[in-house]
């Protein structure tokens, strides 16, 4: 008598894989833009607490408005500090953690919450560390160089912060311990470890058994398949290793 596979279990949604969201703050977004007045005029916020977040690796920044009182929630970028008053519009001063379109932003600039439709509330670059650049302009079209280095092109009126980031350093340092690596994957609902299926015995995984740790059978599956088979490349496109045109050429020239 085996036991449920990874995905098997991972499917029934017990305490193990579920994400403690009740301890997060909140959405981390821009506030919606309501009028007109968001458009033209500036509007002006205060930040008043820098937060840590369970699952993000990101601080986040209690923002609130000085007319209504209203709060949301930003990404910290590098220099933000309790106190400080965070402008919004096309008329807001160049400064690390305000807020403008991109059509008023200089090239060059690091930005980062960047919007990928006007009033999104900011999809792009919000990682530890993260920061995009204005590449270039085209009409009302702004071509963005993202952390990735890919290059997307986004309307003139969607929003981004002027900065970079915070905890930019947070991947480099190393973990040391595996109880560090549990508690951080356990805060964003992952399980770890995940022990190897060749590792296991056969009732346990369809990889298992056998005298050496190798699956021993094909390793794609049908998208189809039940729960219990449902393991390695699903509905697999392609597979084996890929190669480049130059590589393609290598071999020819050798074969001749």
């Amino acid at each position: 008598m085996g036991k449920k596979i990874l995905v098997q279990r991972h499917g029934r949604g017990s305490p193990t894989f579920r994400a403690a969201s009740h301890k997060r703050r909140g959405e981390a977004r821009f506030f919606p833009i309501f009028s007109e007045e968001q458009k033209t005029d500036v509007i002006r916020y205060k930040v008043v607490d820098l937060v840590h977040e369970p699952g993000r690796g990101t601080p986040l920044a209690k923002i609130v408005h000085l007319e209504t009182g209203r709060i949301t929630w930003l990404p910290a970028v590098e220099g933000m500090y309790v106190g400080q008053i965070i402008e919004e519009g096309p008329n807001a001063t160049l400064m690390i953690g305000n807020i403008l379109p991109l059509s008023k932003i200089p090239e060059g600039m690091p930005i980062c919450n960047i919007e990928k439709v006007p009033g999104s509330g900011g999809d792009y670059a919000r990682s530890s560390g993260a920061r995009a650049t204005i590449a270039s302009r085209h009409g009302n079209k702004v071509y963005i160089k993202l952390p990735s280095r890919k290059t997307h092109v986004l309307p003139d009126k969607c929003r981004a912060m002027i900065g970079i980031i915070a905890a930019g350093g947070r991947t480099e340092l190393p973990f040391l311990k595996a109880g560090k690596k549990y508690h951080l994957m356990h805060a964003k609902g992952h399980k770890y470890p995940k022990t190897r299926g060749v590792a296991m015995n056969p009732v346990s995984h369809p990889y298992g058994g056998g005298a050496h740790q190798h699956p021993g059978k094909p390793t794609t599956t049908s998208r189809h398949a039940p729960p219990g088979r449902k393991i390695g490349l699903i509905a697999a496109r392609r597979t084996g290793r890929r190669r480049g045109k130059q590589q393609v050429e290598t071999r020819k020239s050798k074969r001749k």
